[in-house]
């Protein structure tokens, strides 16, 4: 573990998540499924219909769980939209900090996600 709580190439900051949950395992395992479900539906909405509020309640959730990528694209998501761009490049970038989040989550929950 680096200095920073992390793991090399981690896509969560496990000492920002364990401070969240105060370390119960039990929470910080359920605020992990609801971060699942929460990027899933707003991935699904923002493919239907960019939205930066959308991308702003993800950002907002990255932050909460420590996933510095995910809320660093969904940022860059929502000032594209703000400014009156598509998106479309922030919005893969966000997919895939989305996926890397996702597969570190499902590894951390073991199978229980």
């Amino acid at each position: 573990m680096n200095d920073d709580g992390r793991t090399a190439g981690s896509a969560i900051d496990l000492r920002h998540l364990a401070e969240q949950t105060f370390g119960n395992a039990d929470l910080e395992a359920e605020v992990l499924r609801l971060f699942l479900k929460q990027s899933r539906d707003c991935l699904d909405r923002l493919s239907a219909e960019p939205d930066a509020r959308v991308a702003h309640l993800l950002l907002g959730s990255a932050r909460g769980i420590g996933a510095k990528a995910v809320a660093e694209a969904a940022s860059a998501l929502e000032a594209a939209l703000l400014r009156g761009a598509d998106g479309g490049a922030d919005l893969a970038r966000l997919r895939e900090a989305v996926a890397a989040a996702t597969a570190f989550i499902e590894v951390r929950l073991g199978g229980r996600g």
